[in-house]
């Protein structure tokens, strides 16, 4: 009766393989990804097959060659030499990469700031990011609001779970892409009905990790949703990334154009150094749809134009408040998406705005620095 051969006598056979670089063998060594794989002979004449997974340290290890060569001859000589024995080789990821070296593919990064909340910066950043790629640029868009995430359901991907990729040797979450551009949002990974309680550390921990451990891959513009106001998280973007410019996010009005002097001034700081491209004034006026042609300004005229010109910064755009902006916001289609309305004729204006002033920046600047930790 032909040898049957089973898993166990395949994992006793690498039991007897040493390798050298812990002089141990290679089970007790943890180099065995996962039960070894035995198939029968399917016919009169076939052999038995044999795969194994071998993992190492890296994948420039010395010892591997001969390793993988010292398996091969252990199972047949166990096993019988007819078996057809294959063997694949796996690395331990590599370790994130260092600050400064992050996102090496990534060309430009936008930072879009708010002083306060509830001026609609993150439907400014949605929209802004959806435009830039129907201008044909490559997109990324990070909700980096660990607290309060709302861009899986602008995007109307609530429902969507990033997965993982083995790429160079590294687990990476693979960002969900949606009306052409790359998102990740902590909101991927929590409840949305479920407060996220977390402190500084742990939030700041999270945000890195979307960072760094993501496939972002080749990007133009990568396109930072902040928190309103000043926090740690702000604090952990300047120390981790190279923002190209930040654009600040505003109403009319006069409390929010207070709290937005004071992002300005976060971002001018002598030890920050990020250049603001310019202001945004979001529900600039509010039309009513059955009256296009009219212009209300319930939340005061022209602040933000007033205010760019005091800090001698350009005005990038001016949004109409429209019914529709929130309705389509809530129903995970931009208003960007459609070059047939006020809103979306004005969101791919802003978008050409920003490219023009990214590439004006990037020719008479030198790179932002990142800021560094006090020790």
């Amino acid at each position: 009766m032909e040898n049957v051969i089973y898993p166990k006598m395949v994992m006793e056979a690498l039991a007897t393989v040493t390798y050298a670089g812990t002089k141990k063998n290679v089970v007790e060594s943890g180099m065995v990804a996962d039960t070894p794989a035995v198939s029968a002979p399917q016919k009169d004449g076939d052999a038995w097959k044999v795969k194994v997974v071998l993992e190492f340290p890296r994948d420039t290890d010395p010892f591997l060659k001969s390793t993988v060569k010292a398996a091969e001859a252990a199972i047949k000589y166990h096993c019988g030499k007819e078996v057809e024995v294959e063997i694949e080789t796996e690395f331990k990821s590599k370790p994130r990469p260092e600050v400064g070296e992050m996102l090496p593919g990534v060309k430009n990064i936008i930072a879009v700031s708010s002083g306060k909340g509830g001026v609609g910066k993150s439907t400014v950043s949605a929209n802004l990011a959806i435009a830039l790629a129907r201008l044909g640029y490559k997109v990324g868009l990070l909700d980096t609001d660990i607290f309060g995430p709302s861009m899986p359901k602008m995007f109307n991907v609530e429902d969507e779970r990033p997965y993982a990729v083995k790429k160079d040797g590294r687990d990476l979450i693979c960002p969900i892409e949606k009306y052409g551009v790359k998102l990740l949002s902590i909101g991927f990974f929590v409840s949305p009905t479920t407060a996220t309680l977390w402190r500084g550390g742990m939030a700041t921990s999270a945000l890195k990790q979307l960072i760094a451990d993501a496939d972002w891959g080749e990007l133009d513009y990568f396109i930072l949703d902040t928190p309103p106001g000043t926090s740690d998280i702000h604090l952990t973007l300047l120390q981790t990334l190279p923002i190209t410019g930040a654009v600040i996010v505003s109403t009319p009005q006069q409390v929010a154009l207070a709290d937005a002097r004071k992002g300005i001034d976060m971002y001018r700081n002598d030890k920050v150094n990020v250049p603001i491209l310019g202001l945004i004034e979001n529900m600039a006026w509010f039309t009513p749809a059955e009256l296009p042609e009219n212009r209300y300004y319930i939340f005061g005229k022209e602040g933000c134009k007033q205010l760019a010109e005091e800090m001698q910064v350009p005005l990038l755009a001016q949004i109409p408040l429209v019914q529709s902006i929130c309705e389509n916001g809530d129903k995970g289609e931009p208003a960007a998406l459609t070059s047939e309305t006020a809103t979306g004729i004005a969101f791919l204006n802003l978008a050409q705005s920003v490219v023009t002033v990214v590439n004006r920046r990037n020719k008479e600047k030198p790179a932002t620095k990142i800021v560094g930790m006090n020790k």
